[in-house]
C-alpha cells in the first residue's frame, strides 16, 4: 500500500562570512539543505527518493546537511564516577589449584615466541633497566622512602599492640581485632570438626598482623642461581627490604653489585653478564642491621606509648602502611619479582632459585621445586584482610550474619580501632552503610 508523505518545505542556504566552520567544508555549496543551530557539530545526510515509494513524482536526490547535540569532552571535561557503595569480600584461592597468571597466558605466549623469533635471527635483545641489570635513577628515592615507611610501620605497629587486642586462631590463619575472638564458624584447621568449625583463640602477635615475607638476598641477582644445598649461604630478609636494596638502596652488611655495564642477551641466553664477582662477606654485625627491619620480637624492643599519643601513632602507621603498599607497587612495575604458584615463597630477581621447598599441591611431581610465576604486589606485602568490627567491646560476630559484616586489612583495621581516619577505598569493603539485623530478621533481608 502506498503512502504519500508530507511535503517538506526547505530553503536553500548560501554560506556567510561568519560561517567559517562551513566553508571550510568541501560539501558547503550553495543550494544544499541545512539545518543549522547554534554550537553544534553538523554532519551530513543523504536521503534518496525513489518511484517506488512516490509513484506521482521523478526520481529524486538531495543532500541535508544536519546537526548534532552533543556535549564537548576535552581534557578539562569531568567523568562522573560511579560510587561504589559495598565491594564484595576478597576470594579465597583454592590450595588445590596453581594461582592464576597475573598477565594473561596469550600475551605471555606471545612475548616468548617473539623472543624466540629474535633469538632463531642472530638478533640482540633489547633490554632496559632495571631488565638489563643497571638501577633505575627515578626510582632510587623511592626505594628509600618505602624502606623508612616500612621501620615506621614495625614500629607503629609494635607500639599499637599494647592497646589494642588481636587474637589468632591456633589451628588455622585467621586472626580478629576486637577484645574477644568471633564466633563465626569458618576455621579450617586439621581439628575443626571437634569443635563445629569454632576457632581456637590465642593471644595474637605483630606476625599475625603483618604477614612476613621473606625472600633471599643475592649480592648479584643475575649471577649463580640458588641451589638446594648451597641455600644456607645466603641470608633471608623480608622480601619488602630486598626489593629496596635491589632497586638502589645501600644497606650496611647486606651489599648489592652496581653494574656499569648492561647485560646482553639473545632469546634467553646472557652472552654477556660482565663477569662473576665473588660477594664481598659484611664486615659489620648483620643482627643489629636487621633489627629494625624486621618484626621480630619487635614487641618487647617497642615499649607502650602514652595514652594520648595512641591516635597518633594510629595516624602516622595507617600513612606509613599506604606509603609501603604505593611504593612496593611503583617498584615492581620495574623490577622483577617471583613467586611460587602454589605456595607463599617469594623470590625478588629475574628468575627463581632451585631451592626445593613446596610442599604444596602436587609438590612430588616437581621434586618440591617452586612453580616460579610473576608476583602480585599482594604476594609481596599481603593486605591480610579480617573482619571489620564496628564495636570491639560489643557482642562476638555471628554466623548467622555473617553475609552483613565487612573486612578491612589487619593494618587498616588496627589502627582505626586506634582512632586513626580510615582511607575512603577501604570504606565499601567494610560496608559500613549495612544495618545489621537481627538474627531471626537475617533470613528476611534482601541482599
Amino acid at each position: 500500500m502506498l503512502q504519500n508523505f508530507p511535503a517538506v518545505t526547505y530553503s536553500p542556504w548560501q554560506p556567510s562570512q561568519n560561517d567559517s566552520y562551513f566553508k571550510s567544508l568541501p560539501c558547503a555549496s550553495p543550494g544544499m539543505v541545512v539545518y543549522k543551530k547554534s554550537q553544534q557539530r553538523p554532519y551530513l545526510l543523504t536521503l534518496k527518493f525513489d518511484r517506488r515509494y512516490h509513484a506521482t513524482g521523478p526520481r529524486r536526490q538531495a543532500t541535508i546537511f544536519c546537526t548534532d547535540r552533543r556535549h564537548p569532552q576535552g581534557r578539562n571535561s569531568k567523568k562522573r564516577e560511579a560510587v561504589q557503595q559495598n565491594v564484595d569480600l576478597p576470594p579465597v584461592l583454592p590450595k588445590k589449584k596453581k594461582k592464576p597468571y597475573p598477565m594473561p597466558l596469550k600475551k605471555i605466549q606471545q612475548a616468548s615466541r617473539a623472543d624466540k623469533k629474535l633469538a632463531e635471527m642472530g638478533i640482540e635483545k633489547k633490554l632496559e633497566p632495571p631488565k638489563n641489570g643497571l638501577l633505575v635513577p627515578d626510582l632510587i628515592p623511592v626505594a628509600y622512602e618505602v624502606l623508612d615507611a616500612w621501620k615506621l610501620l614495625i614500629k607503629g605497629l609494635a607500639q599499637l599492640l599494647h592497646y589494642v587486642p588481636v587474637h589468632a586462631c591456633s589451628e588455622c590463619s585467621e586472626i580478629h581485632v576486637a577484645q574477644s575472638g568471633h564466633d563465626i564458624q569458618d576455621c579450617l584447621g586439621t581439628t575443626n570438626s571437634s569443635r563445629r568449625s569454632f576457632h581456637s583463640w590465642v593471644k595474637g602477635s605483630i606476625n599475625d598482623v603483618l604477614i612476613p615475607i621473606e625472600s633471599y638476598h643475592m649480592y648479584d641477582p643475575f649471577g649463580t642461581r640458588i641451589k638446594h644445598e648451597t641455600r644456607f649461604n645466603y641470608d633471608r630478609i623480608p622480601a619488602v627490604v630486598e626489593l629496596c636494596i635491589q632497586a638502589g638502596v645501600d644497606l650496611p652488611g647486606y651489599p648489592s653489585r652496581r653494574r656499569t655495564k648492561p647485560i646482553r642477551m639473545i632469546g634467553k641466553k646472557v652472552i654477556d653478564i660482565g663477569g662473576l664477582v665473588e660477594e664481598h662477606r659484611p664486615s659489620v654485625d648483620t643482627s643489629s642491621v636487621i633489627m629494625d627491619l624486621d618484626t621480630h620480637r619487635s614487641f618487647e624492643r617497642f615499649a607502650p606509648p602514652l595514652e594520648s599519643e595512641v591516635p597518633r601513632i594510629a595516624q602516622e602507621t595507617i600513612d606509613a602502611y599506604e606509603k609501603v603498599k604505593w611504593g612496593v607497587t611503583r617498584l615492581m612495575k620495574k623490577y622483577t619479582v617471583k613467586a611460587c604458584g602454589y605456595c607463599s615463597e617469594v623470590h625478588v630477581g629475574p628468575c627463581g632459585h632451585n631451592a626445593k621447598l613446596c610442599g604444596e599441591f602436587k609438590h612430588q611431581w616437581r621434586d618440591g621445586k617452586h612453580g616460579w610465576q610473576d608476583a602480585t604486589v599482594d604476594e609481596v606485602f599481603p593486605p591480610n584482610y579480617v573482619w571489620h568490627v564496628r564495636d570491639p567491646k560489643g557482642t562476638p560476630l555471628r554466623s548467622a550474619l555473617k553475609r552483613f559484616y565487612g573486612k578491612a586489612p589487619a593494618v587498616v583495621e588496627v589502627c582505626m580501632q586506634a582512632g586513626a581516619q580510615i582511607p575512603h577505598k577501604y570504606k565499601p569493603m567494610m560496608r559500613l552503610d549495612i544495618v545489621l539485623p537481627e538474627s531471626e530478621e537475617s533470613r528476611l533481608a534482601v541482599v
